[in-house]
């Protein structure tokens, strides 16, 4: 009893991200969890009519959740809804699950990353408040991508090392950054300001929208390992992303 109580964990912020069905009556929960990262929890007997956490296993939820064990699939002991978000609906809901999937996706199980769990709430409640989605993504996907250790060069040529000029083109070359455009393209076909807006977060331009969206989207195909991506393909299909 004393080693497993050792093993339990209790009342830990966390969100899910994805549910399915495990055996006969119960659910894997794969969740994101402020101190302990991505992890898989089965909650048995949750789709029993009486289950107790039957109704709490919600995606965008903020939830307090306790389990114990210390294998790849751990035991969900109590999940307890703490409220206060209030959820994305219709576009910002699509762009939700675009969050979760790529979360599931890129992040590594049992990896902590406590920052990027906060800048996820903050997206979520931005989702649920806001219909600037473009920003609202394009800001996820590089605070992601830079806590994976894959942040974006953006204000420097990454061969000269001069600073970005808002007028020149660039190519952005993969695992390197940008590098003013010549003869022959590099990388993504980029313009100067593009570049700069993304460093400030300033999503306003309508061509930094679209150069940001191809720059996130070739970057991410390319972490990803070409894995698809099923909410995208939704969301291209809705002009959104």
């Amino acid at each position: 009893m004393e080693k497993a109580d050792r093993q339990r964990l209790n009342a830990q912020p966390a969100y899910v991200l994805h549910s399915y069905p495990y055996r006969e009556t119960s659910l894997v929960a794969e969740v994101f969890s402020r101190h302990h990262g991505r992890l898989a929890l089965v909650a048995r007997g949750a789709r029993r009519p009486r289950s107790p956490v039957r109704g709490q296993l919600l995606a965008f939820q903020p939830l307090q959740l306790s389990w114990f064990g210390k294998n790849a699939l751990r035991t969900l002991h109590q999940a307890e809804w703490v409220g206060g978000l209030t959820p994305p609906q219709g576009m910002g809901l699509i762009c939700g699950f675009y969050l979760n999937e790529l979360l599931l996706k890129l992040l590594p199980r049992d990896d902590p990353h406590e920052q990027l769990f906060l800048h996820y709430q903050e997206t979520l409640h931005a989702l649920g408040q806001s219909c600037d989605y473009t920003a609202i993504l394009r800001r996820f996907e590089q605070r992601l991508l830079k806590e994976l250790g894959y942040g974006l060069q953006l204000t420097h040529d990454a061969r000269s090392g001069e600073p970005i000029q808002p007028h020149r083109h660039y190519d952005y070359v993969i695992e390197r950054g940008p590098v003013m455009s010549g003869d022959r393209a590099e990388g993504v076909q980029l313009l100067g300001s593009t570049l700069l807006d993304m460093a400030r977060d300033d999503y306003r331009a309508p061509v930094t929208q679209q150069q940001s969206k191809m720059l996130m989207r070739i970057l991410i195909n390319h972490y990803l390992a070409d894995q698809p991506l099923h909410t995208r393909q939704l969301l291209k299909e809705l002009h959104a992303l």
